[in-house]
């Protein structure tokens, strides 16, 4: 309810509407005929996109612009946010392939990726990856980031290198990204520092 009476009020401020009035030309003949105006709301984001399904507002006794203008703000307002989906891997492989090894076996989990659901890899530093997707469906998209690291993971292994998973594939809001991003990049600055700790000649 709130967020019907969020698009009406929007509606009814854009075009100097009064809001009672959209109500009752738009909010309660949906409510009488879907049950719930949000539900014809829905509806109204896959209409076009599936078959058989008929505009929820082809009857409504509103001009076709308010129609559009109703249409362009539920599409905005009401689509499915895209879900960022993350794991953290450590690839080494120290046989003669190495890096060429670690490279195509990375090549090979991004390749597991689709057009709409790219898998990405970034180096936080050796041996730390970071492997994301961004999807509307959650689960499909931890999946899909399984999937990649067990196709790492054979990669790796069959060149005489390994895998370890330091972070499951899990859904992470910005906050919590930016979170795991500041504890990579302080593993990666402690990595540094141990490398730089080699004893100097005299």
């Amino acid at each position: 309810a709130k967020a019907v009476h969020g698009v009406l009020r929007h509606l009814a401020d854009r075009k100097g509407l009064i809001l009672n009035e959209l109500y009752e030309k738009i909010g309660w003949p949906l409510y009488r005929k879907y049950g719930h105006a949000y539900d014809a709301f829905k509806l109204a984001l896959t209409e076009g996109d599936a078959e058989g399904v008929q505009d929820p507002f082809a009857e409504l006794a509103i001009p076709d612009e308010i129609k559009e203008e109703l249409k362009t703000y539920i599409r905005r307002r009401l689509a499915p946010q895209p879900i960022k989906i993350r794991a953290d891997v450590e690839v080494s492989c120290f046989t003669y392939e190495g890096i060429d090894a670690i490279r195509e076996a990375l090549f090979a989990g991004i390749a597991c990726g689709g057009e709409n659901t790219p898998i990405k890899i970034k180096l936080i530093a050796p041996p730390i990856y970071v492997l994301s997707t961004m999807t509307l469906e959650k689960d499909a998209g931890i999946a899909l980031l399984n999937k990649s690291i067990e196709t790492i993971e054979n990669s790796i292994v069959s060149k005489g290198g390994k895998m370890d998973v330091k972070l499951p594939p899990k859904a992470v809001s910005l906050k919590e990204d930016i979170e795991l991003q500041a504890i990579m990049d302080q593993l990666a600055l402690e990595n540094d520092e141990i490398d730089g700790d080699a004893p100097e000649d005299d």
